[in-house]
């Protein structure tokens, strides 16, 4: 038992990893799960899985995360920094350089979520209070702060930066809902998944990086940085995270990192149906929270599954370690599909 908590949360893996464990499922992803995830290299060709960064574009998707704001500083003799002559510096350079900073929403684009990144209010201590917690029983309070007076919000346990020094390299397995149900806004429970799964006969085996293509990532490149909200909000497959018959198998299946093209994974908002207590994001409880699973969200999977499905093939070796941000709660990523 954890000096953190007295009780874990149902269906949790809380402590199987150690006490102090900050990285989850990511401890599946061994050695030998990355020799095997090297054998799926056959052709040798690579494919990008990041959108452009800039992308979806605006903040018609998420009012609340906005795009890149690049910015260049100003050098001697008020000279910008791009094409800047080096001969300001010293009269005998004949080079000239540029330079540029950005303000970055870490979470806008192609992302992973930290394990900081969603947390519930819980009773660890069996006495009736529920208190703010994160994964493994990290504590809003002592380990996940806000800001403070000049110092900015910070993840002192949890933060991105476990997962990027992990590297995150291993067997990608891609599940083509898109080939299935279209570019229909369509809710998949387990029982849909599952007839995928049997339908192609892909092979989900523990510690795999499992994708999801449902095509809404390439809708946003097709809306070339002007995205349409109602027709984003009304499309392509999402999972059901209230089926609990899924939450089980993701329990079951030993997955590392679930991965999708969409914006949440799993449907956001969902119709509540009456409920006045319950979670808001159900699917993001039980990956993030209870098993340790980190999701990524707006990969741009598209042109991998066309190859995979014209090649028949599901499995493919995956690269995608976040930025080495401390006490990030997400960040972007360029991730590299070889197959």
């Amino acid at each position: 038992m954890s000096k953190r908590w007295k009780v874990r949360p149902p269906g949790s893996n809380w402590g199987d990893y150690g006490e102090d464990d900050e990285l989850g499922r990511l401890n599946l992803l061994t050695p030998e799960k990355r020799l095997a995830a090297a054998r799926e290299i056959r052709e040798g060709i690579a494919f990008c899985l990041s959108l452009p960064l800039d992308l979806p574009g605006g903040t018609a998707l998420n009012p609340n995360r906005h795009p890149p704001q690049r910015h260049v500083a100003t050098r001697k003799q008020g000279k910008p920094s791009v094409n800047y002559p080096l001969k300001l510096e010293d009269s005998r350079y004949v080079d000239c350089s540029s330079d540029d900073s950005v303000t970055l929403f870490t979470q806008y684009s192609t992302q992973w979520d930290a394990l900081s990144h969603v947390g519930q209010y819980f009773d660890s201590q069996g006495d009736g209070t529920a208190q703010p917690m994160y994964y493994n029983g990290f504590r809003a309070d002592e380990h996940i702060k806000p800001p403070q007076s000049a110092e900015p919000a910070y993840a002192h346990r949890l933060g991105i930066e476990k997962m990027a020094e992990t590297c995150v390299q291993g067997r990608g397995v891609l599940i083509d809902l898109h080939a299935h149900y279209g570019d229909a806004r369509t809710l998949v429970d387990y029982e849909m998944l599952k007839r995928v799964i049997d339908t192609d006969k892909v092979d989900v085996a523990p510690g795999d990086m499992l994708c999801l293509h449902t095509g809404f990532a390439q809708k946003l490149v097709d809306m070339k940085g002007d995205p349409d909200p109602h027709v984003l909000h009304h499309s392509c497959a999402v999972l059901d995270g209230r089926d609990k018959r899924l939450a089980q198998w993701i329990e079951d299946s030993g997955i590392s990192v679930l991965i999708a093209d969409n914006f949440a994974v799993e449907a956001y908002p969902y119709d509540h149906q009456g409920c006045d207590h319950c979670e808001g994001l159900p699917l993001h409880q039980v990956c993030l929270f209870r098993l340790g699973i980190h999701l990524g969200e707006l990969w741009y999977l598209t042109p991998l599954a066309r190859w995979l499905r014209a090649n028949n093939r599901h499995h493919f070796m995956l690269t995608s370690p976040p930025l080495r941000l401390p006490g990030s709660f997400g960040s972007p990523l360029t991730p590299v599909a070889t197959v």
